[in-house]
């Protein structure tokens, strides 16, 4: 079993700026639009194995050398996924209580 390090939500301000991250949001597009974490990009859970899938001709998925920030609506869903890419051998957080919990300076509003 593979150990994921969760973080808080207020701990997603911290990995905004840094060049060593890559912060995913899990959410589906509609949610991503109304609001999300400045920085995020968005793969939504239902269609992250199929991106996964089209990555396969590269050598690694995602860089090896960032940290994978995974955040959804509640979190159980960014548990999964950094699960997964952990088995994977990526470096990964996920986001206890997700979007739902996050109050930080970095929201973006549709």
């Amino acid at each position: 079993m593979f150990q994921i390090e969760t973080i808080s939500a207020k701990m997603l301000d911290y990995y905004v700026e840094r060049s060593d991250a890559i912060i995913i949001d899990l959410r589906d597009l509609a949610s991503y639009r109304k609001g999300h974490v400045r920085n995020a990009i968005n793969i939504p859970y239902s269609e992250l194995e199929e991106y996964l899938e089209k990555k396969q001709d590269q050598k690694y998925r995602f860089p090896r050398d960032k940290t994978l920030v995974f955040y959804c609506d509640r979190g159980g869903a960014s548990m999964q996924a950094a699960r997964n890419l952990a088995r994977q051998g990526c470096r990964t957080r996920s986001v206890i209580g997700g979007f739902a919990a996050y109050r930080g300076r970095n929201l973006v509003s549709g």
